[in-house]
């Protein structure tokens, strides 16, 4: 009875980890972990359970692991998901209202648009804060 209570204490710790984790790996020690628990509910020995729990775990892994990788492949943000947070400079005064304002960063000119519709003077430095299309919708750097 005590080993079968260790292998669901273990389970449930394999699907904790797997949920703030989600690596994919802890997800098949709690199905070994499963395995083993009901090999101990028929009173096999202990060497039994921690084989079917090795085993399992181990071919799970091996036959997913690959799969898994490919399908969760680390996602690079684009180019202009990387200016987010960078300082630009106003090249013509940015009125929202008026639908006008213009910027430069790095080197190139954009469309631009404030957050809450301040308007912001020519030469001002600002902080890009996301793109909408072709804009930059920026804030004041008053800092």
């Amino acid at each position: 009875m005590f080993l079968s209570i260790m292998w669901a204490v273990f389970f449930v710790v394999f699907v904790i980890v797997e949920i703030s984790t989600f690596d994919l790996v802890s997800i098949w020690l709690a199905v070994g972990s499963l395995g083993a628990m009901f090999m101990s509910i028929f009173d096999l020995p202990l060497w039994s359970q921690l084989l079917v729990f090795i085993v399992a775990s181990t071919i799970l892994i091996i036959a997913t692991r690959p799969i898994v990788k490919k399908l969760l492949k680390e996602v690079k943000p684009t180019n202009s998901e990387l200016d987010i947070g960078k300082t630009a400079t106003v090249t013509e005064e940015i009125n929202n209202k008026a639908g006008k304002g213009r910027v430069n960063l790095n080197g190139v000119f954009w469309a631009a648009r404030t957050v809450d519709d301040e308007i912001i003077p020519e030469g001002t430095i600002v902080i890009v804060k996301e793109i909408d299309g072709a804009k930059l919708i920026v804030d004041n750097d008053k800092d």
